[in-house]
């Protein structure tokens, strides 16, 4: 019987590596940084699709839509790790990104054998969020061909929602169970197969882009900054200060006050201090903004 993964660039074995084993530590550590220097040129190859796939997230979004992340094993856990910083990052519910793993929470730190292999559980993953026709599933898969991921791009797709396939191989089935196919093909990888390396890095790089692309198109920062921010520890009220000084102009006295005022609501604080207003007043000007804070702050006094 063929092996269906050895055709595979991620589960080729490169020679260049062969005895990476018998290398002196720092020559072992030059070969890893030179490959994964590699990584940014492939992601810069896949731009044109990842561009396509975040416009028509942001279109599904602005209309009610949630962005559901599905992978399994390392693609599972920076699908999760992904999901899980949209809260803190851009004030979001934590209903309105999701990341799914194969195995359920107990795959995060453990390997929960013939997971992936389940196509079954990836299709009810989807059918247990009640995912639609706004919402967007991106299904995440290294070799691209993980039964869990496409059986979840397949039963999202016949329920009418987008779907994406992220995977770091050309021509996969996650590609062809996808309406939107993006492929970072990164070659084969230092430990022969160990796709969280580079194939680890691609996925980080892409979701890291359409995590924040997409929170950009939704209007949930300010120029670069994360005005939805969650002031959720020390650093962060530090971060708050400098940004409510930065945008509104103001010292670090007066963006303080100004937050602590506005329950640490950046756009509040900004609209405060700009516009004159109490925190009441802003949240109103907000609202009849759309909650957009450029609006705000053009609108007329």
């Amino acid at each position: 019987m063929s092996d269906p993964l050895a055709g595979l660039a991620t589960e080729r074995s490169d020679p260049r590596y062969r005895e990476i084993d018998r290398l002196p530590t720092e020559e072992a550590v030059r070969l890893m940084n030179a490959a994964d220097a590699t990584v940014p040129a492939a992601v810069a190859e896949a731009i044109p699709a990842i561009s396509a796939a975040i416009d028509a997230i942001v279109d599904r979004m602005k209309r009610g839509g949630r962005l559901v992340y599905v992978g399994a094993g390392t693609s599972g856990r920076l699908a999760v790790l992904d999901a899980s910083e949209c809260p803190p990052t851009f004030g979001t519910d934590p209903g309105l990104v999701q990341g799914v793993i194969a195995g359920g929470p107990p795959a995060l730190t453990r390997s929960v054998e013939g997971a992936e292999d389940d196509a079954g559980a990836g299709a009810a993953a989807v059918a247990g969020r009640e995912v639609g026709e706004l919402d967007s599933v991106v299904g995440i898969s290294a070799g691209g061909r993980a039964p869990f991921v496409v059986g979840a791009l397949v039963e999202a797709e016949r329920r009418g929602a987008l779907t994406i396939g992220l995977s770091c191989n050309a021509g996969t089935p996650v590609s062809a169970a996808a309406r939107h196919a993006i492929e970072v093909v990164v070659g084969p990888e230092v430990l022969t197969g160990s796709t969280r390396l580079k194939a680890g890095t691609a996925q980080k790089m892409v979701l890291n882009m359409i995590s924040t692309v997409t929170m950009i198109g939704l209007g949930r920062t300010y120029g670069n900054n994360m005005i939805e921010m969650s002031a959720m520890n020390g650093k962060l009220a530090g971060r708050a200060v400098r940004m409510v000084g930065d945008i509104a102009g103001a010292d670090p006295g007066a963006a303080r006050a100004a937050l602590e005022e506005a329950d640490w609501q950046v756009k509040v604080a900004v609209l405060m201090v700009r516009r004159g207003l109490d925190a009441d007043g802003a949240r109103a000007l907000l609202a009849a903004c759309g909650d957009s804070l450029e609006a705000a702050l053009a609108a007329a006094p």
